[in-house]
């Protein structure tokens, strides 16, 4: 049968594969038994044609979705095709066997057979709560080798030809302190990629498998076509950057721009480090394809010839390709932080496009210990929201989460009292100072958390704590991402990279996220917009005085 070749068809086909990853990510949320999963939406799915080329992908983390492709192309190469059968499940999750970032995200993958032929993939991302290790929630601030950060997966069958793998079910399980919710939330993983599976063979029966396949290659070209045509609008040369750490470590990259290519080199950078601050070669290639993406083409649907223009270099032994076994159990930080260094590396070469510098952190958030009501063993998983950097022609956007950590959410008070036993005293917008400029940074988030019962831990991974999001054109610096501990005694105590902080009944867990920084000259800002700003409470009068000087008296319930 030849393959029908119409346009109209090949984009129907597109956006059907597109909805079907859509279909898996929702059968996965509303399945999923913990809240990192169905609140928060800490997962990813997609579609990969048969070589792992990435297809489709539905709602999610954007750094998820650049796992996938990553995953499937090593389990292809580990079984080669004579080791994959319809029915088979897979389950990744080691950095160093197609796992890609840390051993809480675990992937699961699916072949989909047509007439015997391996015709697509379809896969699956998310956190779970805890994989073992030397600390509840699987990360700590001590690990400097992966053995100490929990069980690792490396791409094997944990469904074979239909049957679970109950051996494989039974290892995994034993080796988490909450057990059962690891297994609710991969039987969540394993139901989306099987109903992904089903809709990709209503498809192919629909149209035929050479029009499939044809229409996935076409789209691919397409992909490349339309980087390559972006790339002609980009400014060309060769562009450095290098920015201090909040330990006093130095960043570095150069992008290296033509008409056909988009190069990032990273290797003038650190050495892998002894801790957990280290990510994989592939986790920096998803940050260098994020930024491309944004550079080049941000509406636009990404598969992978988008990104055949783009070539990533490292230096393996660093910490931005480390080599085994070294701990990379808060990789997030370390990818967030290159990211954020491409954007800012191009910002002042691109001042329509890329924005001053935000909160830009994962700002990972653990809790766990006994529930005060029922004594069951509970641990607590957020990323938190946080200020966006001006950009020229519009303020930042406040108390959203990272763009590096896509579209997800933060977990709602009743659900977090409810669930994790813990007080939701109050959240509000950080009233700190700082992002001023003709248009303003957003701000981040202050969140207390009261501590009902004794015996529990806090773990948290924040950068940007030392280094304040920069400022644009004159703008101001933002502020920075910290914790505060407030114990019950009154004392306070400040962290940014701790695990295993033990936290007890009255004490209380002070999350603040930073501001975003500011983008032009404070004193073009129109008057009328600082004050609106003071009124919403942006703003102090007397920072909008000496910032901005505009003078704000009170007028009854108004401001002049």
């Amino acid at each position: 049968m030849q393959p029908i070749t119409d346009p109209v068809t090949f984009d129907i086909i597109q956006n059907s594969l597109e909805a079907i990853a859509d279909e898996m990510f929702a059968a996965m949320r509303k399945t999923a038994m913990s809240a990192i999963i169905y609140e928060v939406l800490d997962l990813g799915t997609g579609i990969t044609d048969a070589d792992g080329e990435i297809a489709a992908s539905g709602a999610g983390i954007p750094a998820f979705i650049g796992v996938l492709d990553k995953a499937v192309k090593a389990i292809l190469r580990k079984h080669n095709q004579g080791g994959i059968a319809p029915g088979d499940v897979f389950a990744v999750n080691d950095p160093y066997a197609g796992g890609v970032t840390h051993l809480n995200d675990i992937v699961l993958a699916m072949p989909v057979f047509v007439d015997s032929a391996l015709v697509a993939w379809t896969a699956t991302i998310a956190h779970f709560n805890d994989v073992g290790g030397m600390v509840p929630g699987s990360m700590s601030t001590d690990a400097y080798e992966i053995f100490q950060e929990g069980i690792r997966i490396p791409a094997i069958k944990i469904i074979e030809a239909g049957t679970p793998n109950q051996t494989v079910i039974d290892v995994m399980t034993v080796n988490s302190r909450l057990p059962a919710f690891l297994k609710g939330d991969l039987w969540s993983g394993i139901a989306a990629v099987r109903i992904g599976e089903r809709r990709l063979l209503e498809l192919v029966q629909k149209y035929g498998r050479a029009t499939f396949l044809s229409a996935i290659r076409h789209f691919m070209d397409y992909g490349e076509q339309v980087s390559l045509k972006a790339l002609e609008g980009l400014p060309k040369g060769r562009f450095e950057l290098a920015e201090e750490q909040d330990d006093g470590a130095i960043y570095k990259v150069a992008i290296e721009i033509t008409d056909k290519t988009f190069v990032v080199d990273l290797t003038e950078n650190p050495d892998q480090v002894r801790g957990p601050t280290n990510a994989s070669r592939d986790g920096v290639i998803i940050c260098a394809q994020m930024a491309f993406k944004a550079f080049s083409a941000a509406r636009g649907a990404a598969n992978g010839g988008s990104f055949r223009p783009l070539q990533v270099i490292t230096r393996p032994g660093s910490i931005f390709d480390p080599v085994e076994p070294a701990a990379i159990g808060f990789y997030f930080e370390v990818e967030v932080r290159v990211f954020d260094l491409m954007l800012r590396c191009l910002a002042p070469h691109m001042p329509n496009l890329l924005p001053a510098g935000g909160f830009a952190s994962i700002c990972g958030t653990v809790i766990g210990g006994p529930h005060p009501d029922t004594g069951r063993h509970y641990t607590i998983v957020e990323p938190q929201l946080g200020g966006w950097g001006a950009m020229r022609g519009r303020d930042g956007n406040s108390a959203i989460f990272s763009g590096f950590h896509g579209e997800t959410f933060n977990c709602p008070a009743e659900v977090a009292e409810a669930r994790y036993g813990l007080a939701v005293d109050r959240m509000m917008l950080n009233p700190e100072q700082g992002g001023e400029g003709r248009w303003r940074g957003g701000k981040g988030i202050e969140v207390d958390y009261r501590v009902r019962a004794d015996g529990n831990f806090m773990t948290v991974g924040y950068t940007r704590t030392r280094i304040p999001p920069w400022g644009l054109a004159g703008g101001a610096d933002g502020t920075t991402n910290y914790v505060e501990v407030v114990r019950s005694t009154g004392k306070r105590e400040r962290y940014s990279l701790a695990s295993g902080v033990i936290v007890n009944k009255g004490d209380v867990i002070r999350i603040v996220t930073g501001n975003g920084g500011g983008y032009g000259d404070p004193r073009e800002r129109d008057p009328e917009a600082v004050l609106g700003d003071i009124h919403s409470g942006y703003l102090t009068p007397g920072r909008a005085e000496q910032v901005y000087g505009v003078r704000a008296e009170s007028r009854g319930s108004g401001l002049r």
